[in-house]
């Protein structure tokens, strides 16, 4: 959900859960004036905003059914970027063809991650979801291998694979046999974090040159993705009677901030720094779910979570370096 990114470009596909997903972006665009707040505390923002997500996840599942936290989440962020699309009276895409890949894009990188993520929270700490969500660049690369033939992996990528999964183990504590994870919870967070390598290497191959802006297709798809869960949280969960302010506060905060919100302050964080320094949040969100998760939600912490955590961020961090390259630097 981020920006998007021609098919040679090296913007990581891993980008956290948020819905940017869409092609067109230049590395750079020229401003048509300063930003009224400097680049690094809006920076500094979306990682906070995306690394509470979890917390956010946590709260909206002790009041509603995880689908229905989901369905929230789409709903509110796609409230944020209708809003903004009739302020800028851009429309949305035409073709029906674009409509069909955005569906499938919608499914991928929001409703089905979203909502494994939501439904892997009622089982695992908030932590444990936000270092899972750092795997994603780690499920990217191996993905690479077979998807995307000019993206193929170095050796030094292939190493950052092997430190990243290695990062995973130490996380869940394979030496003692996994013992104190729910396997079923940590299985549905990772794969929500490769549904989101699967998604952007789909919109990689189907929608960079589609003609539509980056916020026109965004808008569809959360618009899309808020369609197929109102289809079906009704058919898996009840819907809900009562709403809680805590928890309805919370998936009003998921989807507002963390999906709408989020979006526009990155596309802005690309068009003036670039999207190599933009996507830098993707390293920052474990740090702030794994603080939030433990201050907030008293969360136990034991060794190797973060020390997991340091782990698998550098392996994701070699998976995305090309040495020799100057591809994908500001």
């Amino acid at each position: 959900m981020r920006t998007t990114a021609t098919p040679s470009s090296s913007v990581p596909p891993g980008l956290p859960v948020r819905p940017l997903p869409t092609s067109g972006v230049p590395h750079r665009q020229p401003q048509r004036g300063r930003p009224a707040v400097d680049w690094r505390i809006r920076f500094g923002a979306l990682a906070l905003i995306w690394g509470c997500s979890f917390l956010f996840i946590k709260l909206g599942t002790d009041g509603f059914p995880p689908l229905y936290v989901s369905f929230g989440r789409m709903f509110f962020g796609a409230v944020v970027l209708a809003a903004t699309l009739a302020v800028k009276r851009e429309r949305l895409p035409r073709a029906a063809r674009t409509w069909g890949h955005l569906a499938v894009a919608a499914f991928l990188l929001n409703a089905l991650p979203f909502t494994l993520f939501a439904y892997a929270e009622l089982r695992i700490p908030s932590t444990l979801a936000g270092i899972c969500n750092a795997t994603t660049p780690l499920w990217g690369m191996v993905l690479s291998l077979v998807a995307l033939s000019e993206d193929r992996p170095t050796r030094r990528r292939f190493a950052g694979l092997a430190i990243g999964f290695a990062g995973v183990l130490t996380v869940l504590g394979a030496w003692q046999g996994f013992s104190g994870q729910d396997a079923a919870g940590t299985l549905m967070a990772l794969v929500a974090s490769a549904s989101y390598a699967v998604g952007w290497i789909y919109v990689r191959r189907t929608l960079a040159d589609s003609g539509d802006s980056n916020l026109s297709k965004s808008g569809a798809q959360l618009l899309l993705g808020t369609v197929q869960l109102a289809v079906v949280a009704p058919l898996f969960a009840p819907v809900p009677v009562s709403f809680p302010a805590v928890p309805l506060l919370a998936v009003f905060a998921l989807g507002a901030l963390g999906t709408g919100l989020a979006f526009l302050v990155q596309y802005g964080l690309v068009a003036e720094v670039g999207p190599t320094t933009a996507t830098m949040t993707t390293y920052l969100i474990p740090v702030v779910a794994t603080v939030a998760g433990v201050a907030l939600l008293g969360e136990e912490l034991s060794w190797n979570t973060p020390v997991g955590a340091v782990i698998v961020l550098a392996g994701a961090f070699l998976t995305q370096s090309k040495a020799g390259s100057r591809a994908g630097r500001k």
